[in-house]
């Protein structure tokens, strides 16, 4: 057949196509559809060549090999999906000279190639025509599928050339590989490469087969020595011995009859047992199955510990502990009164919250030691991940019961007090919501069915007592704060510090490092002188550091051989510890135009503030400094509202708000204050400065302030009114409604302080400035 020089060019993918080889091709990309079509408009001939990289999508004739091959287009047939197939075969090899077009197609010249003459003899062109055949039908019988009719035409091949190009092109040879055979002109030469080629590809055949039959040998293992156990357990069950298989199941079986779970736990661990015992100990799921049921064994689902419903033993128990929180206490008692009423009560969820240091988490364990229960803890703070509560679902890998379910195992009982210590600090993420989980386990009408995610049956919590602790609520969700019975842990007064000092904090520090109560005496005067100078807390964990300072100060004498016993008293102590590192407030020592005392609740406490305003001339702008939150700057422009609006009652020029600037300023700038209690405080600083009147000395106050000049109620007033005390100021100004609060003021603290309750603007006026000021209108 007459073959053109000038063709169009097809590249094709993946495959070299060698003369002679029929093969169909998938044509979709526009300039080799191009060049498909012009080939049929002429003489049906195309030129085939290879690209060298797979995923070039419009390869430039660099990116294509210039050995190709030329071929005859049989068939072709379009496809509904725009592309076309056709049938080729291979009749030429042949070279791009040169690109003679790119548009609509590749348009090549080609210098067609004839097999040269052959150089050698006869006798070796036989002898490597045989080699060849032999090496491929080893590597048939070592598993290489090919085509029958290949198998045949391999037979009748007479020229090297030819036999190399059947060979090559059906032994799934890479596209590199090929077109090395490929290009390679002298057909002895060829044949020769395909001969090496088939000798790497039977050292590879050879190796997987090595590795297969491998595998194959180690599943006939596996089988064989499962048999082989299997016809001992049937030997051992024939002599009467007994098979340590059985044994454990059967030790299984009756421990999960002494756990004596619910009927519908017993069923799923009956389940499970039967699925354990037919399954092969080497199984990937035989040891999952095995933790799952011993956890169901160790749960404690029917021990429950007696109560000590003596309630003066408890009373005396708790007193033993923890030094006045009566509430608490009170509730405790209610608790245990009831449960010797009603023996299947549901355990009550209580909530401690107060700052850092008063006794939320030790009073739990007072708690149950008074009540005879086991105690537990888990601490929540920074706890992010859902299934921390829940646990993980047992199909994942190295799953385990959430932190409840470990608890209650290490309870080892069903009812003992549980806490939940640092509510407020957990966290949520993509993870899920940690509170979300809570919502169940703190629920008393739900947590008597609690489902664990690994567990996946209902264990019941109903007879728990759960106390949570908590240094603010607000972070606490209000569902989860719907389900709990909150009480307030307020910080103390000094005289109670120096009481739990004296009782507990002195005999455990003198314990721990080594002195006896001879040793050493720290007076009650040191020990105020402690509280006031070197800590400031609403807590007692600081004053222990500083009492452990002064025990291991005199242990250290002790261990130099100074064995004199040591008196603590006021003076000695800024010899021992350094001098004092907390300074009250500055006291106000007259009383001063636009400034006012108030009062602000943190979570270590209480606090005072001072108000400062200045008014200079200006153009009306109001100035707010000292690290101030939103709702506190409201409370500003609400108080500067008010005076504007009521400024002729008020004795204020209105022309003055227009002609002046005024600067409101809490000092302590670097401490970040909010909250809206400062109210009526800015609004006296503000109307002091405009009329020029002095605020008392001895007055601080506390109150949200309205546009009308209502005083609205606010929260914490037992730390506040303990900052004032610490502070010396014996006059508070809190809201009439807050007059009910005033019960939860110890008596000693009352006796110390006059309170003044407000319901206007105008009444604070009265009280606080120095010279009586105008009713409002």
């Amino acid at each position: 057949m007459h073959i053109p020089q000038q063709l169009p060019l097809l590249p094709v993918r993946d495959v070299v196509i060698f003369p002679y080889m029929i093969i169909p091709l998938f044509v979709g990309r526009e300039k080799s559809i191009a060049a498909v079509e012009q080939a049929l408009s002429q003489d049906r001939i195309i030129f085939l060549a290879s690209q060298k990289e797979l995923v070039v999508e419009d390869p430039a004739p660099e990116d294509i090999y210039s050995f190709g091959t030329a071929a005859m287009i049989m068939r072709m047939l379009k496809l509904p999906d725009g592309r076309i197939k056709i049938l080729v075969q291979g009749l030429a090899r042949a070279r791009i000279e040169t690109v003679l077009a790119d548009m609509p197609c590749y348009e090549v010249r080609v210098e067609l190639l004839e097999d040269p003459p052959l150089t050698v003899g006869a006798l070796e062109v036989e002898a490597l025509m045989r080699t060849v055949r032999d090496q491929l039908a080893q590597l048939v019988n070592l598993g290489k599928a090919l085509q029958p009719e290949v198998m045949v035409a391999l037979e009748n091949v007479e020229d090297p050339g030819s036999l190399a190009d059947l060979v090559a092109s059906n032994i799934g040879l890479r596209v590199p590989e090929a077109q090395a055979l490929f290009e390679a002109i002298d057909p002895f030469e060829r044949l020769g490469l395909v001969k090496d080629t088939l000798a790497k590809e039977l050292e590879v055949a050879a190796v997987q087969n090595r590795i297969q039959s491998q595998a194959k040998e180690e599943m006939t293992r596996s089988q064989r020595e499962y048999f082989l156990r299997e016809q001992l357990r049937a030997i051992q069950a024939e002599l009467g011995e007994g098979d340590a298989r059985a044994e454990e199941m059967a030790e299984l079986r009756e421990q999960l009859q002494e756990a004596k779970l619910p009927e519908e736990a017993h069923k799923e661990a009956e389940k499970q047992l039967k699925r354990l015992e037919a399954m092969h100990p080497e199984a990937a799921e035989y040891s999952m199955l095995r933790t799952y049921l011993d956890w169901l064994v160790e749960l404690p689902w029917s021990v429950t510990t007696r109560d000590n419903l003596n309630l003066k033993k408890a009373r005396q128990v708790l007193d033993e502990d923890h030094f006045d929180l009566e509430k608490i206490k009170e509730r405790i008692l209610e608790y245990l009164a009831v449960r010797k009423l009603k023996k299947d009560m549901k355990g009550p969820v209580l909530c401690f919250v107060g700052p850092p240091g008063v006794g939320k988490t030790s009073l739990g364990k007072s708690i149950a030691r008074a009540l005879g229960r086991k105690f537990v803890r888990i601490s929540l703070g920074g706890v992010r991940d859902e299934a921390e509560i829940r646990g993980h679902r047992r199909t994942y890998v190295g799953a385990l019961p959430g932190r409840v379910m470990q608890s209650m195992k290490q309870a080892g009982s069903n009812n003992p007090v549980f806490m939940l210590d640092e509510l407020d600090k957990i966290g949520a993420d993509f993870r899920g919501d940690p509170s979300a989980a809570l919502l169940e386990l703190l629920d008393p009408e739900q947590n008597h069915a609690f489902s664990d995610h690994y567990i996946n049956l209902p264990f019941d919590l109903s007879k728990v007592l759960f106390i949570a602790t908590a240094n603010i609520l607000d972070p606490i969700p209000r569902a989860l704060q719907d389900r709990l019975e909150v009480i307030d842990l307020s910080g103390y007064t000094s005289e109670d510090k120096l009481a739990i000092a004296r009782r507990y904090l002195v005999p455990r520090q003198r314990e721990a490092n080594g002195l006896k109560e001879k040793d050493l005496r720290i007076s009650d005067k040191a020990l105020l002188k402690l509280i006031a100078e070197y800590t400031a807390e609403a807590g007692l964990r600081n004053l222990e550091r500083q009492i452990g300072s002064l025990c291991r100060k005199v242990a250290r004498r002790f261990a130099e051989g100074k064995r004199k016993p040591v008196l603590v008293n006021e003076t000695s102590v800024a010899r021992l510890l350094g001098p004092p590192r907390f300074l009250a407030e500055e006291e106000r020592r007259e009383h001063e135009v636009g400034v006012a005392t108030g009062l602000a609740w943190t979570e270590a406490g209480g606090e005072v503030l001072y108000v400062e305003v200045s008014v200079m001339k200006g153009k009306g702008d109001l100035a707010l400094t000292g690290h101030l939150g939103e709702v506190m700057k409201e409370s500003a422009h609400a108080a500067l509202s008010y005076a504007r609006a009521n400024a002729e009652q008020l004795g204020i020029d209105p022309l003055r708000f227009e002609e002046s600037d005024i600067h409101i300023h809490v000092p302590a700038g670097a401490i970040p204050k909010d909250g809206p209690s400062a109210g009526i405080t800015m609004a006296t600083a503000l109307i002091s400065a405009l009329t020029g009147r002095p605020v008392s000395k001895d007055v601080a106050m506390t109150g949200e302030l309205t546009l009308r000049g209502k005083v609205l109620p606010i929260g914490g007033l037992k730390d506040k009114a303990l900052a004032a005390v610490r502070a010396h100021i014996d006059t508070l100004i809190i809201p009439y409604r807050n007059d009910k609060d005033l019960v939860d003021i110890p008596a000693p603290l009352r006796k110390k302080l006059r309170f003044i309750k407000v319901r206007s603007v105008a009444e604070v006026l009265d009280a606080a400035l120095a010279e009586p000021v105008a009713d409002d209108a």
